[in-house]
């Protein structure tokens, strides 16, 4: 193990000399507005790769007394700020990442003691000169230096939640460990900035935290920090035309993550994309799933096939397509403490394979690379019904395309069949089954529900992407116990078409209508001829 005192610049050089850099350097501007104040204890907590151990290298390289870090900023947007030389290079730097002395200890008290002695070797040794009170108290080790040369420090903490994620069900290691970061922390006039790193939020024990001093900036509620974890709209754009990638392709595959930011001067909305997705496409040249390599499917499989108070109805929803309101509110910031079956997607929200949207307070898929790791999941389940459904859909796309009502309608009826955990009772359930059955339809086609068009809402609509404009466009209409014909007459009626102006020519009409006495779906498609 190196040195956890100002561990020097060389990791965040790394990151700079890489071949895809993209700045998150505003980060600094906002941390130093937190320095020594009552806000300076941060966590941010978001799923794996999204480059919270770069930020974590990055804030040790500029806040690092000793350094001379000024050219490395140069030209960076903290370079710019007003609080740039104000606190460069100012702070002794503390930086641990948790999972390395966890990795290294047998539990939690071995770990606790591996930490303190590592801590406070390297303190003595740099603060020869400090009378020290007792040299085993890693707490008065700091409060000595502190005393003596009024040098706070910024101590930056990695991979904080590890305990929780391997310790699952120890709670009582869990205790020794928050204790223990709370005695440390917690009303020391040592502590410039505390900052920490994780998957999960700070665990709660019953209306309380044990770090009740932090404020957490999560996938929940990202706070004013959405921007700088993660790649935005405008960067991911610019990396495509440097790299000559298409950009539309780009989001149907890594678009997942949709946050929110509200300040005095209005709210801001944020596209934010998997860093290592995107960076590992432009340098392959080629979409594909990067990000779920880093963890498999095993992970997710775990929590959906728990099926609690109807997950598996939600998951069968969301895969379609669709997106379930849930309150994030009960969940306990673990990974095994679940109340019901909205706790499980929140934690889904935090490991990267929900997103949510804190206005409609909704979860959903975040995107295509997202969705296959459920299907990869699905097809190791008992789910043999979604599976045959989504393995079906690829002929189903192909019925549509050659105008075969009847092979759509046998099609729909037997992913319905298939699928009949789901309440079948309102247009709702139909558009589930049916987003569902054409599952493989996201490989050529943006699918919108409820398009605003010319009279109305049309209930489907397939978009070919700028790839596939040899595909058509596709507009669906759904009814329920009425007639498929009296859907496509609802089409041409409220001109729902003009939204697909563009397509004219190539743009197909579908109406299917589920009959309730028969128990069958109809329906019919025409393509639309000027």
């Amino acid at each position: 193990m190196g040195s956890y005192l100002n561990p020097g610049t060389i990791e965040f050089q790394e990151s700079l000399n890489s071949e895809i850099y993209i700045d998150k350097t505003g980060l600094i501007d906002k941390t130093n507005a937190l320095l020594r104040t009552k806000q300076k204890f941060i966590c941010i907590s978001r799923p794996r790769r999204f480059g919270k151990s770069m930020a974590a290298d990055m804030l040790a390289a500029y806040y690092e007394r000793g350094e001379d870090s000024e050219k490395l900023f140069a030209g960076l947007a903290i370079s710019r700020a007003e609080s740039f030389y104000k606190h460069l290079n100012q702070y002794d730097v503390l930086k641990i990442n948790m999972q390395e002395f966890l990795s290294e200890s047998q539990n939690i008290d071995e770990m606790l003691q591996m930490l303190k002695k590592y801590l406070i070797f390297d303190l003595k040794e740099c603060y020869e000169q400090v009378c020290f009170r007792d040299e085993e108290n890693l707490v008065q080790v700091m409060k000595d230096i502190y005393t003596c040369t009024k040098h706070s420090f910024v101590i930056l903490i990695d991979e904080w939640d590890c305990l929780f994620r391997e310790y699952k069900e120890d709670k009582e290691s869990q205790r020794k460990y928050l204790d223990f970061l709370r005695a440390w922390l917690k009303d020391k006039a040592y502590v410039a900035l505390a900052y920490m790193t994780g998957i999960l939020p700070i665990k709660k024990y019953g209306s309380h935290s044990a770090l009740n001093m932090f404020t957490e900036y999560s996938m929940t509620d990202p706070g004013n920090m959405a921007e700088y974890f993660g790649f935005t709209e405008q960067e991911v754009k610019g990396l495509c035309e440097k790299y000559s990638m298409n950009f539309e392709e780009a989001r149907a595959w890594y678009n997942g993550y949709h946050l929110i930011t509200h300040s005095q001067s209005g709210d801001r909305k944020y596209s934010i994309y998997n860093p290592k997705s995107v960076v590992e496409s432009m340098l392959r040249h080629k979409f594909g799933t990067y990000w779920n390599q880093t963890e498999t499917y095993e992970a997710l499989k775990i929590y959906i096939q728990i099926n609690m108070d109807g997950l598996k109805d939600a998951v069968i929803e969301m895969l379609g397509g669709g997106s379930v309101r849930i309150n994030i509110g009960t969940f306990g910031n673990d990974m095994t403490t679940f109340a019901n079956r909205d706790d499980i997607l929140t934690l889904l929200v935090h490991l990267g394979y929900l997103t949510y949207d804190s206005e409609l307070e909704t979860v959903s898929v975040p995107d295509r690379e997202v969705a296959q790791e459920y299907v990869n999941a699905i097809t190791t389940m008992d789910w043999h019904e979604v599976t045959e459904s989504i393995q079906e859909s690829r002929k189903l796309l192909e019925a549509l395309w050659n105008l075969d009502g009847d092979a759509v309608a046998r099609g729909i009826d037997k992913a319905h069949k298939e699928i009949s955990i789901l309440q079948y009772n309102d247009e709702n359930s139909l558009s589930c089954t049916v987003h569902l059955a054409f599952y493989f339809a996201r490989e050529y086609y943006t699918i919108v529900r409820e398009l605003p068009t010319g009279k109305g809402y049309a209930d489907i609509c397939f978009i070919p992407r700028k790839l596939y404009a040899d595909k058509p466009a596709v507009v669906i209409e759904l009814k329920w116990d009425k007639s498929a014909e009296g859907a496509i007459a609802q089409i041409k009626n409220k001109e729902y078409v003009e939204a697909l102006k563009d397509y004219h020519g190539n743009l197909l009409l579908a109406g299917i209508n589920y009959d309730k006495k028969e128990k069958e779906h109809t329906c019919v498609i025409e393509q639309l001829v000027y």
